[in-house]
């Protein structure tokens, strides 16, 4: 909030001075630089900026809000979206005043106030491109460091699998055992008879002599 003035209103009453200054800051945006006293200039100044700050939030409440103060939606418009855009990387100073001289005729001392509309400087560039490499960077770090973490859970998976192979091996033998006690079981009797068959057959060709 800029800091209460203190002496003597601009005008008679402090709806006038609201006004007045209302006025002034609709004049600034839609022409981007006018020519006033440097007591105006500089109440001035606090009250734009102000109204600055507002389009550059830009929700419909910062609207609305600078919509009670200015009455003309062209220049309200104008200032949500031409200048707000235009002063998206100033954090501030959106308004400069240069004095002029005194006025012809009542000698009173002259100013004009001005939209700072210009690109931000190199060295706040650099600060920024700095800025958002510093965020890249950490970006890709935290992007590094879960990676091996998604890589660890297959790992886990493979060992399962791997610990769940002897079992089936196991498995796999004990149905094979059986089998195998199976087929010896009945070689057993086919051994039997080939024994017995010769004995039979010689016991024959003794009787047949």
């Amino acid at each position: 909030m800029p800091t209460p003035t203190k002496g003597p209103r601009l005008g008679g009453g402090p709806a006038h001075e609201r006004l007045m200054l209302a006025n002034l800051a609709a004049a600034l945006f839609e022409h981007k630089r006018i020519t006033t006293t440097v007591t105006k200039a500089k109440r001035l100044k606090p009250y734009a900026e102000r109204l600055v700050t507002f389009a550059k939030r830009g929700d419909l409440a910062s609207r609305r809000r600078v919509l009670g103060l200015i009455s003309n939606k062209g220049v309200v418009h104008e200032l949500f979206t031409d200048i707000a855009q235009a002063v998206e990387n100033r954090d501030g100073g959106y308004t400069r005043i240069t004095k002029i001289g005194n006025r012809k005729g009542d000698n009173a001392p002259m100013a004009v106030i001005e939209l700072v509309l210009e690109p931000v400087s190199a060295k706040q560039a650099v600060v920024a491109e700095a800025t958002s490499a510093a965020k890249r960077d950490a970006d890709k770090k935290e992007a590094a460091a879960a990676a091996p973490a998604a890589e660890e859970a297959p790992e886990a998976e493979v060992v399962e699998t791997e610990a769940a192979a002897p079992e089936a091996e196991a498995e796999v033998a004990t149905e094979e055992a059986p089998a195998t006690e199976e087929a010896a079981t009945e070689e057993a009797p086919a051994a039997k008879k080939a024994a017995k068959a010769p004995a039979a057959k010689k016991k024959d060709e003794d009787e047949a002599k």
